[in-house]
């Protein structure tokens, strides 16, 4: 049963990752390769190749691919997307298992909505700190490469879906410790900003 449920369960880790960086390239590309016929997708994902779906989500790319280039703006814009990428990931791992039992599509929803904001995490992480440097060559590069990854992701859930799933492992547990090291430099950061106590005056 395994064997049989692996591209679905490749395509749903893929997607999820990819949505954390890129969620309406990813539902762009799922629904147009599975109109020309490269893919086909699962009865739960078909509606992504119903034409309004992807012109809509095509002129969403465009608007995000601006947006993500402009420092600041794509700060905002990724913590907008917090609440948008995370559900909709969600959503894409429950329909793609759709021949599963329910709770088993439940549980596929739960992680990719986890692998989905590992992503997020990581790319809003990551562009925070890049954004303080004055120059925007930087944060283009990281915008650039974050397309070109997402690509990638979406060619891998198709072609090789147990690569997808152990990239979206790794997303996983790269966002963790992420969030440890984080962790770890605000306590430092705020135990060195508390003023020693002052002796009292007599």
């Amino acid at each position: 049963m395994l064997e049989n449920l692996l591209p679905q369960l490749g395509l749903a880790a893929g997607a999820a990752v990819a949505s954390g960086l890129r969620l309406y390239a990813t539902v762009a590309a799922l629904g147009l390769l599975h109109r020309i016929g490269v893919l086909h997708l699962p009865a739960g994902l078909e509606v992504l190749s119903q034409v309004p779906i992807i012109v809509i989500a095509s002129a969403l790319y465009v608007v995000e691919f601006v947006a993500d280039k402009i420092p600041a703006v794509d700060t905002v814009w990724d913590a907008v997307h917090t609440f948008i990428r995370v559900p909709a990931a969600a959503v894409l791992g429950f329909a793609a298992l759709g021949n599963v039992a329910e709770p088993w599509r439940i549980g596929a929803a739960l992680l990719c909505g986890t692998v989905a904001l590992s992503s997020h995490g990581i790319k809003a992480s990551s562009r925070l700190a890049i954004n303080a440097s004055p120059e925007p060559f930087s944060n283009w590069t990281a915008s650039f490469a974050e397309d070109i990854f997402t690509g990638v992701l979406i060619w891998l859930a198709v072609s090789h879906p147990v690569a997808a799933l152990v990239i979206a492992g790794a997303v996983v547990v790269a966002a963790a410790l992420l969030a440890t090291w984080i962790i770890r430099m605000l306590r430092r950061l705020l135990s060195r900003r508390v003023p020693a106590a002052r002796p009292a005056v007599p």
